[in-house]
């Protein structure tokens, strides 16, 4: 059984689409995924960026940190279902009010309502720090969400950004690229593989 660990921003649409590549993976291989949150706000503190950027990266504080006290209280196993709630209203469902998303998705998966307070709260932002350092460690401070954490050969941690798809492959297609994950993993050196994205996230 491989241990793998998928870093997220609940607001990415690009980490939605290869989130659901990731569980059918675990459908289809033996492989069972960490689910942990990586914050875009976080990550990109400081930097020079677009207005328009910059101004979702405020707003997205708030699902981050929901979903870091949703953990925090109740354990890494709600991390999944929690972030799938919001996911699908955030992505499939078009709906971009952060914070009835979470206070739908708190609902939907049976979490207390008061953790929504945190999304207004700077509490937890240092837990969020250290997330993505936990994140960015193997695989550097340049790249974003997904990220993925694998075993190499021997043992140690690689981490990649991406893989960035659209739609999310399903059944054996999406085993055979989780093999290809772990075929350049296991290749010493190895560090980007990329071409230009002409297409939309696809939510089907």
């Amino acid at each position: 059984m491989t241990e793998a660990t998928f870093w997220f921003d609940p607001i990415c649409p690009w980490a939605w689409v290869t989130s659901r590549w990731m569980l059918e993976v675990e459908a289809v291989r033996p492989v069972t995924v960490r689910w942990r949150v990586m914050s875009l706000a976080v990550l990109n503190e400081g930097r020079d960026l677009p207005e328009g950027y910059r101004a979702m990266l405020d707003r997205a504080w708030g699902p981050v940190r929901v979903l870091t006290a949703a953990r925090l209280a109740h354990g890494d196993d709600v991390v999944l279902p929690l972030y799938t709630a919001m996911g699908e209203q955030l992505h499939p469902g078009g709906l971009s009010d952060y914070p009835l998303v979470c206070a739908k998705a708190l609902a939907e998966v049976g979490l207390p309502a008061t953790l929504g307070e945190a999304a207004d709260s700077d509490a937890l932002d240092g837990e969020l720090r250290a997330e993505l350092e936990r994140a960015m460690a193997p695989v550097g401070m340049d790249v974003g969400t997904p990220t993925i954490h694998v075993p190499g050969p021997d043992g140690t941690t690689i981490g990649f950004f991406g893989p960035v798809l659209t739609p999310a492959p399903r059944g054996e297609a999406a085993g055979r690229l989780w093999d290809g994950v772990l075929a350049v993993a296991g290749t010493p050196g190895f560090f980007e593989l990329k071409r230009s994205r002409t297409e939309e996230p696809d939510f089907s």
